[in-house]
């Protein structure tokens, strides 16, 4: 992947490729949301939410936290993203890390190594992977498996889709 070199002085978005489903390729609702560094405004990641048609909730929420992002690592081992998409669809019942496994999933001619987390909420699935360029990409829906045909749909998404 290609590393994106912000070109102004105010950090609007990332400087990092965001690994996603195009927003054209999902039939409801899109929204995209920048977690910036409270210091010095930095972008430490991109999290875009897919919601179903007519509006019923979020189904899936995607994740991209840069090396160095305090999200990465959460202190029970819940990912971000998950603590995310409980909150847009107001699930606060407590949640955490049952297992973890890693498998290979086949991403064009390349190979990926994936983790499956699994959580004490049965209808969240999460998976994990790092891009190249050092990126976390987490994957969260709800109610939904994950399956190998959501990794075929994922590209990076232009910059300026993510500056104002």
């Amino acid at each position: 992947m290609a590393f994106l070199r912000r070109r102004s002085g105010t950090p609007t978005g990332p400087d990092f490729d965001v690994l996603a489903m195009d927003p054209g390729d999902w039939p409801g609702d899109f929204g995209a949301a920048l977690l910036a560094d409270p210091e010095d405004g930095s972008c430490q990641g991109i999290f875009l939410r897919y919601d179903l048609l007519g509006g019923r909730g979020p189904s899936m929420l995607i994740g991209n936290l840069r090396a160095g992002s305090p999200a990465r690592t959460p202190d029970d081992g819940v990912p971000f993203e998950v603590r995310q998409l409980l909150a847009a669809i107001g699930n606060d019942e407590p949640v955490g890390v049952v297992d973890t496994e890693d498998f290979p999933v086949m991403l064009r001619d390349d190979l990926l190594i994936v983790k499956k987390v699994k959580l004490s909420e049965s209808r969240v699935a999460c998976v994990q992977f790092g891009s190249s360029d050092d990126i976390q990409v987490t994957v969260a829906t709800w109610d939904r498996p994950i399956t190998e045909d959501l990794y075929q749909l994922l590209k990076p998404l232009p910059a300026d889709m993510f500056r104002t």
